[in-house]
């Protein structure tokens, strides 16, 4: 049997050839599942189902949304949408934005977004429950690399949000958005905060009187 039709082990990265890894990702027992690939090695996740990542994945994007139309930033979000460097990367955020002048540059009709066309998007959210060393790590190096201008990771667990600005193929804790200029990265841990003791229109609510000062 083809070692590729075996079922690869998820969480972990392997050593794979980019045409292994276009043979795994169309292997029919890893459908529900995200590929990352990227230096020679893929990684496969199984959709998370949980009930902690799904509300704070909800959550981050309502308060990016609403914040973005409040403050009239032109926004375009993709939710695990999946961005391709053929031969060398391949992504499958959680969330990802287009932002300002690069709002509208996917036309619709576009599959998988090809970055050897087009650019990355301007923000990646991971949203991590039991992904946290690798989203730090691992990932983190792949979206310096395919030039995301900046980078959050939702910890689920600890009910915090790293922030990473990315330029020159390196990356820096930030405490504002610098792509959502006024968007500080404390409110949003707050606002997850918030999410533990009240329904997620309640937080809404509080959000708009924030975004509106």
């Amino acid at each position: 049997m083809n070692k590729l039709q075996i079922k690869f082990p998820t969480n972990t990265w392997l050593a794979a050839s980019w045409d292994e890894y276009l043979e795994a990702t169309e292997n029919p027992t890893d459908q529900k599942a995200k590929f990352y690939y990227h230096n020679g090695q893929l990684r496969i996740e199984m959709l998370p189902i949980g009930n902690d990542h799904a509300s704070d994945h909800t959550i981050i994007i309502v308060a990016v949304n609403l914040f973005a139309t409040l403050k009239g930033i032109p926004l375009n979000g993709k939710d695990n949408c999946t961005y391709q460097k053929t031969g060398y990367t391949d992504a499958q955020p959680d969330v990802s934005y287009y932002i300002g002048e690069y709002v509208d540059v996917i036309p619709w009709g576009t599959s998988i977004i090809d970055l050897d066309s087009y650019p990355p998007p301007n923000l990646v959210i991971e949203v991590a429950n039991t992904s946290l060393s690798d989203d730090q790590g691992a990932k983190r190096l792949l979206y310096e690399d395919i030039g995301v201008a900046e980078y959050w990771i939702v910890d689920v667990k600890n009910v915090r949000v790293l922030a990473f600005s990315i330029e020159n193929g390196g990356s820096r804790r930030i405490s504002e958005s610098q792509v959502l200029p006024g968007l500080a990265i404390s409110l949003l841990e707050e606002t997850l905060q918030r999410t533990r003791q009240m329904n997620q229109s309640q937080v809404c609510a509080w959000l708009l009187t924030q975004f509106q000062q």
